[in-house]
């Protein structure tokens, strides 16, 4: 994709005229006399290193291609060391915390502040466009422009009326949300989407469904997961975790498993509900197969190879399934060649290690983000519950290593798997080329920011 910086910026420009910007000479010149503002919607939960990741993902980005703005974080948990993972990746980084009254408008002092400073309400990353109600209520309290920086509306997966419990592939997915009618996006979802200065779309299909739903925002395209942008590392604690268990650089994998649907009952120690009950059934039913063939992936890897297998976990659940249904299972020969990790993780000790890897096979959809960031070859295997962000891997051209779980045996994953071992050179190649379109997208993301801040 070929980006014409300058064009990209006027058109920007002139496309949010008039979308809620100060009216007064007066008002524009004191903002031009200071830095930029932006209050940053992010950190949704820190029980998943992906929803940690995507914050300093959109702050690095911002950081290199906006440099100027000024940066607030309003976060929905910081939790299991996040907060001092970006109190230390970004120094800076000014966080404000706090929910809304019962009029829609924030009754912590401090983000009551941020609201009435900022420039731009920016939501990051995240399935189902988190915390969208927020932003409505952000815009209509002052008028100020919102934008949205790479997310998924899967109006097809999940539970409840409309949806399928079971989900679907991603054709099966596109193909179900063309069929809705154009007026199936109702409420502060389609108000703050027609009232968006931009929306990037972490997937096509999520883009090409709101096109169908007509909504009005004036920048409706690509962007990918803000998770992309990480470039935090913790290497002293990765290289010492890989030494101290014989994971040699190049010569292991790491395997990541999940459940189709995440089990935050359990998580949060709450009580089940009638919709956990109908996930927990379709749990049960498909964890074993969906598992049985990385395991075979993963003894013809050992058994050809002679290498590690590392598995571990993206979600705190993670940690104890990852012994149970990809460790315990194994032939005594494999099993000693593998690795399990006993405890949860942040990403940036995470990205550490993947970056180490030979490949990254993951029924996660964030630990192969982290891997191709830092020049990993990594596969998605997508199971059907898991929404439509699994689209992005096929739109920044990763194909080849994207699998559909229900359509992929463990000999097609080992056969994939043995060309990067095979030709290792060539596969970190491909990583690079897929890595150098996203950089691009990833600019044209941060242009729309700059723009809909009034400092194009």
């Amino acid at each position: 994709m070929n980006l014409n910086r300058r064009d990209f910026i006027a058109g920007s420009a002139a496309a949010l005229a008039g979308s809620a910007m100060p009216s007064s000479r007066a008002a524009t010149s004191s903002r031009s006399s200071r830095p930029p503002r932006i209050l940053l919607r992010s950190s949704w939960q820190s029980v998943n290193i992906g929803d940690i990741g995507h914050t300093p993902g959109a702050l690095r980005l911002l950081e290199v291609h906006f440099p100027e703005a000024e940066v607030t974080l309003w976060p929905g948990q910081l939790g299991h060391g996040s907060r001092e993972l970006l109190t230390k990746g970004f120094p800076q980084l000014k966080i404000v915390e706090g929910s809304l009254g019962a009029q829609g408008k924030p009754t912590a002092p401090g983000l009551i502040k941020a609201w009435e400073e900022t420039d731009l309400y920016l939501s990051g990353s995240g399935s189902g466009f988190p915390a969208h109600p927020h932003a409505a209520a952000f815009h209509r309290a002052t008028g100020k422009p919102v934008g949205v920086f790479g997310v998924s509306t899967d109006p097809i997966s999940g539970i409840g009326e409309g949806r399928e419990a079971e989900g679907g592939t991603l054709e099966q997915i596109r193909a179900g949300a063309a069929k809705l009618p154009p007026t199936h996006l109702q409420g502060d979802m389609r108000y703050i989407i027609d009232q968006a200065a931009f929306m990037f779309c972490r997937d096509t299909i999520s883009r090409d469904y709101l096109k169908a739903q007509g909504v009005k925002t004036p920048i409706l395209e690509f962007g990918p997961d803000a998770q992309l942008g990480m470039h935090l590392r913790d290497d002293a604690k990765g290289d010492d975790y890989r030494k101290r268990n014989g994971l040699a650089e190049g010569r292991f994998i790491c395997v990541i498993p999940r459940l189709r649907y995440t089990p935050y009952y359990r998580i949060r120690n709450v009580a089940r509900t009638p919709s956990d009950q109908i996930r927990d059934a379709i749990n049960n039913r498909t964890t074993e197969k969906d598992h049985a063939k990385l395991r075979e992936m993963i003894v013809s890897y050992v058994r050809n190879t002679g290498n590690k297998v590392m598995a571990c976990a993206e979600m705190t659940y993670q940690v104890e399934m990852a012994r149970d249904v990809l460790v315990d299972p194994l032939p005594a020969d494999v099993r000693k060649n593998v690795v399990w990790r006993d405890t949860y993780w942040l990403p940036d000790e995470a990205a550490s290690i993947y970056a180490k890897a030979q490949a990254v096979i993951s029924v996660e959809c964030h630990s192969p983000l982290i891997a191709l960031h830092n020049g990993t070859p990594a596969f998605y295997v997508r199971q059907p519950t898991d929404t439509c962000k699994g689209q992005m891997y096929r739109d920044f051209g990763s194909n080849e290593w994207f699998f559909e779980v229900d359509e992929t045996s463990g000999s097609q994953l080992w056969s994939r798997l043995e060309a990067i071992h095979k030709n290792p050179a060539k596969a970190r190649a491909k990583v690079k080329a897929i890595m150098a379109g996203i950089e691009q997208r990833q600019r044209r993301m941060v242009e729309a920011v700059r723009a809909a801040t009034g400092r194009a």
